[in-house]
């Protein structure tokens, strides 16, 4: 039965559907060696459907993997700057996976990849407000600026949804803050700790929903359990 190209390549574990959309536009998928474009099907049992010249394998196993990102890695699958990247550090798991998030260059900790097309739309979607932790490392007053992290914040003119703020320690010209969020907006908890007076010299996501980072030593990954998975994905 034919199917659109972009629930073929989500199915397989190859990338999701919004982002099938940008490899059809860009012409790397093909069907019986023929270019494909955005809205046409394929029969998975009849056609040959390749990407980047490589055959999909209709029916590939879900994968679900966190990383402890370090810092210096960009949260890209390539770089056109040539900077390292996070799927270099989980290449050797075997499945075509994708980050499901992002983390920025200088941050580091709890990052996930998937293959799982659904699983990473209904995890990154606004709705599921899943919420990430986060151990940051800062100069200047911790005290003065708690209040402002746990009260009203905005961003790009838009009202943040509340944030939860603790003091960790404290030390002189700065301390250690925990901060929890559910949303992702770009930098969100640097710019939110700039917002509050406060300089972040390190910042590391330590939990995502249920999930936590733990004792996953840098640069390493490990699969996540099914049960993990399911919790995740409630």
């Amino acid at each position: 039965m034919e199917e659109r190209l972009q629930k073929i390549l989500s199915g397989a574990g190859i990338c999701s559907r919004r982002a099938a959309e940008g490899y059809l536009a860009a012409g790397r998928v093909a069907v019986n060696g023929v270019t494909a474009r955005v809205g046409e099907k394929a029969d998975p049992e009849r056609d040959r459907v390749t990407v980047d010249g490589v055959p999909v394998a209709a029916g590939a196993p879900r994968v679900w993997l966190m990383l402890h990102k370090p810092r210096g890695y960009v949260t890209t699958l390539s770089d056109e700057k040539g900077r390292r990247t996070a799927a270099e550090l989980v290449a050797d798991c075997g499945h075509r996976v994708w980050p499901v998030g992002r983390l920025d260059l200088d941050s580091e900790g709890l990052l996930l990849f998937s293959n799982d097309g659904a699983g990473t739309n209904r995890l990154l979607h606004p709705s599921h407000e899943v919420e990430k932790e986060y151990r940051v490392l800062v100069e200047g007053d911790v005290a003065a600026a708690l209040p402002i992290l746990n009260g009203p914040m905005e961003l790009d003119g838009d009202l943040l949804a509340p944030s939860r703020a603790s003091v960790l320690r404290t030390g002189s010209g700065g301390g250690e803050i925990a901060v929890v969020i559910h949303q992702g907006k770009n930098r969100q908890v640097r710019r939110m700790c700039a917002q509050a007076g406060l300089r972040v010299r390190r910042l590391c996501r330590v939990r995502e929903g249920t999930l936590r980072l733990g004792s996953l030593p840098s640069g390493k990954w490990r699969y996540l359990t099914r049960e993990e998975e399911a919790a995740l994905l409630l």
